[in-house]
């Protein structure tokens, strides 16, 4: 059964991401470092790895062909493409194959500036628009998924 994996620490969209997995009766694994509320739905399991990268070690461990996996994290979206799992944003931007080589880059050169204090502040904040991405996004990779294991 396919599963999408919530790297849950600082997702703005994990109740966007219930609503949709119920609606496909999909698995929802949310992996934090800490315990979270989650719904109480067979469909939906909290996986607690606390220290550090260690709920990105076990979602990169687990996540196989045609899981999804919702992350802000670039090198964790990089792991989980190489596992040839399908990988979204909380915004929206789908990572691929094609793309991830420059995300890694961008992310190391802003390192790079915030570390040297050119640059200061995070990510701009979830707009209604982004969410609205988000879903539509979401929806398409199901769909994808689906097809392809249907096709078989």
């Amino acid at each position: 059964m396919l599963i999408i994996f919530i790297d849950a620490d600082a997702c703005p969209v994990k109740e966007e991401v219930y609503r949709v997995a119920r609606r496909y009766q999909m698995r929802v694994a949310v992996v934090a470092n800490a315990p979270l509320r989650v719904p109480a739905d067979d469909l939906v399991e909290l996986v607690v790895r606390p220290g550090f990268g260690a709920a990105d070690d076990w979602i990169a461990e687990q996540a196989g062909k045609g899981d999804i996996v919702i992350t802000a994290d670039i090198p964790l979206a990089a792991r989980c493409l190489a596992k040839d799992a399908r990988v979204l944003s909380p915004k929206g931007q789908p990572f691929t194959e094609n793309d991830i080589g420059s995300a890694l880059a961008l992310r190391s050169l802003l390192d790079d500036l915030r570390q040297g204090g050119a640059i200061t502040g995070g990510p701009a904040p979830m707009t209604p628009k982004d969410r609205s991405r988000f879903l539509a996004k979401l929806d398409e990779t199901i769909n994808a998924v689906r097809r392809a294991y249907l096709a078989k």
